[in-house]
């Protein structure tokens, strides 16, 4: 069984993914493997290179600036960017997944339904908290500036949106409280992919 965990950011969906990961169950960094694909994957890299040109990568690496600035600036670049990036991210989750032990696994991924990620997954979790909080945790973790966290916020799905697409929502305040509700969703999780 596959459950897609996502949260915006500073929500703390990373602490509640190592808190089951802490309990034994394998977890999928959709982020970091993307980036990971993108300097690595001779047909991503080729595909990349191809719609935003030579430039998108230097002295052989992903050229993160210079992309950045062809994506954000532009949704259509942004959704051609996606097009590419999120099928190769879900071949390479399936393919991982396939090799875990485990009755369940976890897709961590900040753009679950942004991304239309929630298909190849057959449980999500929204992880919210409040957006002062949430402020804070990047600001203090990136030690950027709070407006361009807000514009960052902005941008991605808000926690009425998340809460109303997802099977299970926990509220991330407090850390020590999430560790008995991740508890409980290990159980149901565990549970249910018995059925599977």
């Amino acid at each position: 069984m596959k459950v897609g965990i996502t949260g915006g950011i500073g929500s703390g969906k990373s602490t509640v993914c190592r808190l089951f990961a802490q309990r034994g169950v394998a977890v999928y960094d959709s982020d970091a493997e993307a980036k990971r694909l993108m300097a690595e994957s001779p047909e991503l890299r080729a595909a990349v290179s191809a719609r935003f040109g030579a430039e998108a990568y230097a002295g052989g690496a992903l050229n993160r600036p210079y992309l950045a600035g062809k994506v954000f600036s532009d949704p259509a670049a942004l959704a051609d960017l996606n097009a590419l990036v999120h099928p190769a991210v879900l071949a390479d989750f399936a393919a991982w997944a396939e090799l875990q032990e485990g009755s369940y696994v976890i897709l961590e991924s900040a753009i679950l339904f942004d991304a239309g990620l929630e298909d190849s997954v057959d449980r999500t979790v929204a992880v919210l908290a409040p957006l002062e909080l949430r402020l804070e945790r990047t600001c203090r973790r990136d030690k950027c500036d709070p407006e361009a966290v807000r514009r960052r916020i902005a941008a991605q799905s808000d926690d009425d949106v998340l809460s109303e697409k997802a099977d299970y929502t926990l509220v991330n305040i407090f850390e020590p409280d999430l560790e008995p509700t991740v508890a409980e969703l290990d159980r149901i999780f565990t549970h249910e992919a018995a059925e599977y």
